[in-house]
């Protein structure tokens, strides 16, 4: 059987897009723990447009400052910048449009009173093999964080890199790579290494070398790397974008509270799925389902937990700045 699973780095413009919402969350939580917060994020070549609504206590943010701390964090700082000068995102350049008001008070008062601040879907997976997920995200994304920590330090790499695998009957059949050079470097037995196999087929930038990358040949905007972030092809992708917004709206919470209670529950079976769902402004979820495979045995049933807003943020501590690592690690 055949599968395949894409991943991406900070340094693509999508994520880089998530990053630095998150890092702004952080930066607010640090300041006030229950700030509401929902802000999108676009980039494109150097300027950076902030959209949303926030409503904290006594908080204070320099957007424009946290927005290049973002960037610098990712790799794109003042080093960066004099290596590819305006062939990607230049930190010396970036400007700031700052389109965030504040929270609606109906979305309030709901939230206040320890209600999700959302209504939708979410769901967890899990299943035998390294990180409890699918072999193909799993290599995609290993293969990615290799090829993006050897870009940091480089004169040569860049950082905006997309992987991409897949797997035939368990062996790699091919491995893609898109990743910036000044110029041509062979990372194919690199790519083979971090595998552990050599695969049938190694693609390194398939429409030939190129530089012009990051902001600057693409527009990021948050939310379009869901796949990505989650469980690829292996299950449905539930809720919104985890990373533009805090945890009181449930794309983050509830998403990885899925996961956490897939993970319980995998158990001695080969795969896990947890289905939940919300309702803005209540507490109690509507549904709770979990299903489980074992061979070609499949189970479903109703799931019992402690799923108020405020419980579950604390057990999963995010009422603390820890946005900005899990956008860079992942849900899973």
């Amino acid at each position: 059987m055949i599968k395949t699973a894409e991943f991406v780095s900070l340094g693509h413009p999508d994520k880089t897009a998530d990053y630095i919402t998150s890092y702004i969350l952080d930066r607010l939580i640090e300041q006030d723990a229950s700030v509401r917060y929902a802000v999108e994020v676009m980039v494109k070549d150097n300027t950076v447009v902030l959209g949303g609504e926030i409503c904290g206590k006594n908080t204070n943010i320099d957007f424009a400052k946290c927005v290049k701390d973002a960037l610098r964090k990712i790799g794109y700082d003042e080093r960066y910048a004099l290596i590819w000068g305006d062939k990607a995102i230049n930190i010396n350049k970036v400007k700031v449009i700052n389109l965030i008001g504040c929270q609606s008070c109906e979305i309030a008062q709901g939230v206040d009173n320890n209600g999700w601040g959302d209504q939708g879907v979410y769901v967890g997976y899990a299943c035998q093999g390294d990180g409890l997920i699918n072999r193909e995200l799993f290599l995609a994304k290993k293969l990615n964080r290799a090829l993006y920590e050897k870009a940091r330090t480089s004169d040569n790499l860049g950082l905006d890199i997309k992987t991409q695998i897949t797997l035939d009957n368990g062996k790699i059949k091919t491995a893609i790579v898109a990743i910036p050079m000044l110029k041509d470097e062979d990372l194919k037995e690199f790519v083979c290494k971090v595998l552990g196999e050599k695969p049938q087929q190694i693609i390194i930038n398939g429409t030939g070398n190129y530089t012009y990358h990051s902001a600057v040949a693409d527009c990021g905007i948050t939310g379009r790397k869901l796949a990505c972030d989650f469980y690829s092809a292996a299950c449905p992708i539930g809720g919104g974008s985890p990373w533009s917004k805090d945890a009181s709206k449930a794309d983050v919470t509830l998403n990885l509270y899925a996961r956490k209670l897939a993970v319980e529950n995998l158990k001695d079976n080969d795969e896990v799925w947890v289905y939940l769902s919300s309702c803005i402004g209540k507490s109690e979820l509507p549904s709770a389902v979990l299903k489980c495979r074992k061979g070609a045995t499949i189970s479903e049933s109703n799931l019992q937990a402690e799923m108020q807003p405020q419980v579950l943020i604390k057990e999963l501590g995010l009422d603390k700045p820890v946005f900005a690592e899990l956008c860079r690690n992942g849900l899973v």
